[in-house]
């Protein structure tokens, strides 16, 4: 990727990835002023993630460049509006992006002719179910293993609690209580993400 902001996020200097628990003190810094290496270690931990959710909403190479390069103009400008209580860095990150998408996706020179869109997507609309599948991808992977596991065997395997038990040589009380947190945290993570409420 060349121009704009890249061209000042030497990401060559950023370590492989910005761990998730100092991602929140690195936005602090962008918003105290630090446009240095805070900013190369966030560009560098959501880059790639960014680019490629670029390239499946909107099936461009140059727009998913573009959506990486104006989510990372947005996220300096607006990183004193971050607050951890209210969400993760990611969350932060891709709520920003998300809306760079639709902007992107509407703007007429990005497509061909079509009638104006509607104000919110439509159910039906396939980008937004793209974001909603990725959302909830996300949600899973935020969660402990041990909760992945049980909702993956019974959404995805159609399995009983009682036989998720049995498979994982667990008590049927263990499986109902990881299945109880697993949602709870799920519906959390969905909300967040901003789906479901």
């Amino acid at each position: 990727m060349t121009g704009g902001l890249v061209d000042c996020v030497d990401v060559d200097e950023a370590p492989a990835s910005a761990r998730r628990g100092d991602e929140a003190d690195l936005v602090a810094r962008v918003a105290a002023g630090d446009q240095g290496a805070a900013l190369r270690q966030l560009y560098r931990a959501y880059e790639g993630r960014l680019y490629g959710l670029g390239l499946r909403l909107l099936g461009d190479p140059s727009l998913a460049e573009e959506l990486v390069q104006e989510t990372f103009v947005r996220v300096w400008r607006k990183a004193g509006q971050f607050d951890p209580d209210k969400g993760s860095v990611a969350t932060f990150v891709f709520t920003i992006a998300r809306r760079i998408a639709v902007d992107l996706w509407r703007r007429p020179s990005s497509r061909p002719f079509q009638p104006e869109p509607a104000e919110e997507a439509a159910p039906g609309d396939p980008m937004e179910r793209v974001l909603v599948g990725l959302t909830v991808r996300h949600a899973l992977d935020s969660l402990s293993p041990a909760h992945r596991e049980v909702l993956e065997l019974s959404y995805r395997k159609d399995l009983k609690q009682s036989q998720i038990a049995e498979r994982l040589g667990v008590p049927l009380g263990t499986v109902k209580t990881r299945t109880f947190h697993a949602l709870r945290a799920m519906k959390a993570a969905l909300e967040e993400g901003g789906v479901g409420g």
